[in-house]
């Protein structure tokens, strides 16, 4: 009886799982497969690895900050450009996050509602929408700098291009931060923080050691979800960088744009293998940490 019992709930639960699955395979497994098949053949659709390659090995030249001209490698300069903005956007998400989400867990049940609702609301208007409005807010003639230019700032040099797009990032992506780590905390055991201060334990060590420790798994679901869309992201760049800098997404659209497809999929192959490896690397060494292990 037991056993018949389990099996009707796992098929219960397998037909349940089924358009999730159907899903997943129309719209995530078979385009993935696309990419690749793009990315490894020329436009004969001949197997190549030469768009692979070109990623690596093309070069141009581009003033240095003496004005002299050095050679770059073009596609990595732009990568490790698209990297670093989208750590440190990510990195002011998590530090301005990880308090606010554990504010709501503590907070009692109303306030959470109104706090939840209000970063909510951003969300709530279109992407397109919201960037430009920081466009009128941070550009050479927006608003801001029009304030500042009242008080005899130079408004030119407070708002660079770069910190104008990690604004922008850090504003639309703000709210997948918050979400996972408040999600864990709010399910958190108050016993165990109990029982850690009865131990001796201070704020920080509470934090530190228990509180921390238990929310990782959102920290990395946050972090996971702010990054990606960080260093894939074009439009953002477009409108707030002023055209002045290229970030990796903005090298698969003109490639996409160009119908240069075989590169453009060769370029979004490899920044998936880099995210895929990176992920799975913080995830072995979340789960070292958490659950222990040598």
């Amino acid at each position: 009886m037991k056993s018949a019992a389990l099996k009707r709930k796992r098929s219960s639960f397998d037909m349940a799982l089924a358009p999730y699955s159907v899903w997943a395979l129309i719209f995530i497994l078979v385009p993935l497969i696309f990419v690749a098949y793009y990315a490894f053949t020329d436009n004969n659709f001949n197997f190549t690895t030469e768009n692979i390659l070109r990623f690596f090995t093309a070069t141009s030249n581009v003033h240095a900050d003496d004005g002299t001209m050095v050679e770059v490698r073009t596609y990595l300069v732009i990568f490790m450009r698209s990297l670093k903005l989208a750590v440190i956007s990510t990195a002011i998400c998590l530090l301005m996050g990880y308090p606010i989400a554990y504010i709501m867990a503590r907070a009692p049940e109303k306030t959470q509602k109104t706090m939840m609702t209000l970063i909510m609301i951003p969300m709530w208007m279109n992407f397109l929408i919201r960037t430009y409005a920081w466009m009128t807010i941070l550009q050479d003639t927006g608003i801001l700098n029009n304030l500042l230019g009242l008080f005899g700032i130079d408004p030119v040099h407070v708002i660079g291009t770069e910190a104008a797009v990690i604004i922008g990032m850090v504003y639309d992506y703000f709210p997948y931060m918050v979400l996972p780590i408040y999600s864990i905390m709010a399910k958190m055991d108050l016993k165990l923080l109990e029982a850690a201060r009865d131990l001796g334990c201070g704020s920080v060590s509470v934090l530190r050691r228990v509180i921390f420790p238990l929310s990782l798994p959102g920290v990395i679901s946050g972090v996971t979800m702010v990054l990606i869309p960080s260093i894939s992201t074009f439009y953002i760049s477009q409108k707030l960088g002023n055209g002045k800098f290229l970030l990796i997404g903005d090298a698969i659209e003109g490639q996409y744009v160009a119908n240069n497809l075989h590169f453009a999929a060769a370029i979004a192959f490899i920044l998936m293998l880099v995210l895929l490896v990176a992920m799975a690397v913080v995830k072995y060494l979340t789960t070292r940490h958490v659950y222990g292990g040598d």
